[in-house]
């Protein structure tokens, strides 16, 4: 290939586009195997790339991959500004101070085993062939309130190792003093497991498993093109976070899954989905749901899902969360100005928006026959 960035054709030499012509497709080329991107050197994630290459225009969609790279490169960059760059390689450093200096309790862990992380039901249902797996992914499934869907996912074993490497890694920060940053800005305790060395085991997770799940019932905000993810574990009880108010995640799709221990209250109460226009809408009847934690069994909601978490009143209980995002969806959702499927209040004003117009239609028709008859 040119070294100038050009592309070869056929007949010639094609010119790729200028940085401010660069554009996605709209709708994704389906039968499209995109290339790896995990071996290069980049600010943004490898799976990023490899999930925005099949919305390339068609005639970079067998380009050499350095080509495609530096085109969808160039693209991210564009709604990443040299202070969110600087941050993400700071972010970096510290990952790595951690990780040349903490030793994990259980090196197990940081690879995915599906046969020992996983209960056989949750397993089996992902092993069938392509026709089957749909099906027997939705049979393990239950839906106990609109949006929100629960299924038994984790071993015992694996949550009580989990648990511990947490506890060591807690351990390690009290002794060695090391300034941590915690999940997010709601929680103070807990810890992101990404930044000690877990981040290749939950993109595993999320591209193998949550990702197919997420495209059976999440596809109307990127279920279908998860490329990264946010791993953490946050810790409620005596001398930790006791509750968590009102709230959404910044992902498309949340998964949630109790670690354990012994614990009393905590139940997450859900509220309804909601756009950003919409966020303080009252929830509807049907919207308002309870749902109690059992260790090992995991939830699966859209991040946008409205919540929160009432008070742990005894014991301690922990849950892993991922959440899940999609760069897709996300450079999409930019021009959207009209209502959208996902939204509670966007479809009911929707309804009535087809109520108005079906009533005008109607009293129109009739005025017209009177008109006639008379």
């Amino acid at each position: 290939m040119p070294s100038d960035g050009t592309l070869p054709a056929g007949n010639g030499i094609v010119q790729l586009p200028t940085t401010s012509n660069l554009r996605l497709r709209s709708n994704p080329c389906q039968n499209h195997n995109p290339d790896s991107y995990e071996d290069l050197q980049s600010e943004f994630t490898p799976l990023i790339f490899s999930s925005l290459e099949p919305y390339l225009p068609h005639n970079l969609l067998n380009a050499p991959r350095g080509t495609k790279h530096k085109y969808m490169r160039e693209i991210l960059r564009r709604y990443s500004n040299e202070g969110d760059r600087n941050r993400v390689q700071k972010h970096r450093e510290y990952r790595e101070r951690i990780r040349s200096n903490y030793q994990p309790l259980y090196r197990s862990l940081y690879e995915l085993n599906a046969t020992t992380f996983f209960v056989p039901s949750f397993i089996n249902a992902f092993m069938v062939n392509d026709n089957n797996r749909d099906g027997r992914i939705k049979s393990i499934i239950s839906q106990p309130a609109p949006g929100v869907y629960a299924f038994d996912m984790l071993q015992p074993r694996f949550c009580e190792m989990l648990l511990a490497e947490v506890e060591n890694f807690e351990k390690w920060i009290c002794e060695t003093n090391f300034k941590v940053m915690r999940p997010n800005t709601m929680n103070k305790f807990g810890a992101v497991l990404d930044d000690f060395g877990m981040n290749s085991m939950l993109e595993n997770l999320m591209e193998d498993f949550i990702r197919h799940i997420s495209k059976l019932f999440f596809s109307d905000v990127g279920g279908y093109a998860l490329d990264s993810h946010h791993g953490f574990v946050i810790q409620y009880g005596f001398n930790r976070d006791t509750d968590l108010g009102f709230h959404v995640d910044d992902s498309e799709v949340t998964l949630n899954v109790c670690l354990g221990k012994q614990f009393s209250g905590g139940e997450l109460y859900f509220r309804g989905v909601r756009c950003d226009k919409h966020m303080n809408a009252e929830a509807l009847p049907e919207e308002i749901f309870d749902y109690s934690h059992v260790p090992g069994h995991a939830i699966i909601h859209r991040g946008r899902h409205r919540r929160g978490a009432r008070p742990t009143t005894a014991g301690q209980r922990v849950n892993l969360l991922l959440w899940c995002r999609s760069s897709v969806f996300r450079e999409l959702r930019k021009h959207q100005t009209d209502f959208v499927s996902w939204c509670g209040e966007c479809q009911q004003k929707m309804r009535e928006r087809v109520h108005q117009a079906v009533t005008a239609k109607r009293a129109e028709l009739f005025r017209g026959q009177e008109e006639s008859a008379s």
